[in-house]
């Protein structure tokens, strides 16, 4: 039966810091499966990009190693092209490859050698429509959704400039976050966002309700920061239907 409200028992510690939300989020769905590791475990493990933070991928490939099964319904055309989810016989790691001699970028290359491991782990990589569906038929079956997102454009606020993640609406550039996606409510139309900072505009706690279309256009855009994506992660033992 399709229930119209549903909220996951997500809990999430606080981020130590303006980088390390994508680990506090792994961290959070670890505690929810029953793995007990530190926050400060997780954040050594998964590594940090040049400038700080870092990709869902390196989360991923962090559960892979522990045994966990993961997803990632990636919307990065910057990375993936998406004729190679729809053309038969693609090997998507070769092409990645090859994309990686041709284009020079640090994020991409960084990206790429993620996703050349995480499959190599046995991770999947998919592209579909994301939509309500996707993201309800997850929650029903107990599994809370990582995601990558904009959010400059989550919050509504100024993009940032500078080392210190200055706002400035002139200079400033589009920031990327991690958040979980917990729970929704049918009628309303809303999403159960889990949000590892505690300056979020929205809420004193870890936890507030947004609607589905805001959250679904902040994961879309954040193809702007390398992110647009959902991460899945589950025990191998989890009971769920086929992932679309």
């Amino acid at each position: 039966m399709i229930t119209n409200r549903l909220q996951l028992p997500v809990s999430i510690l606080p981020q130590p810091d303006e980088i390390t939300c994508g680990p506090t989020c792994l961290q959070a769905v670890y505690r929810y499966w029953k793995n007990g590791d530190a926050l400060t475990d997780v954040i050594a493990r998964t590594g940090r990009l040049e400038h700080g933070g870092t990709f869902a991928v390196f989360l991923a490939c962090d559960a892979l190693r522990l045994g966990f099964q993961t997803t990632i319904y990636t919307y990065n055309l910057n990375v993936f092209d998406p004729s190679w989810f729809t053309r038969p016989g693609i090997d998507i790691a070769e092409r990645l490859r090859l994309q990686r001699e041709i284009k020079m970028d640090y994020r991409l290359q960084h990206a790429t050698t993620g996703y050349l491991e995480f499959l190599s782990l046995g991770g999947r990589l998919r592209l579909l429509d994301l939509s309500r569906g996707l993201v309800h038929g997850y929650l029903r079956r107990g599994v809370p959704i990582i995601t990558g997102l904009s959010s400059t454009f989550l919050y509504r606020v100024p993009r940032e400039y500078g080392a210190d993640d200055t706002p400035d609406d002139i200079r400033g550039l589009p920031s990327g976050h991690f958040v979980i996606i917990a729970g929704y409510d049918r009628e309303r139309r809303k999403l159960l966002v889990v949000d590892p900072y505690h300056k979020n505009p929205y809420a004193s706690t870890h936890e507030y309700w947004l609607s589905g279309e805001r959250v679904i256009g902040a994961v879309l855009l954040g193809v702007v920061t390398h992110d647009a994506n959902l991460l899945i992660i589950h025990p191998s033992r989890h009971r769920r239907q086929d992932a679309p």
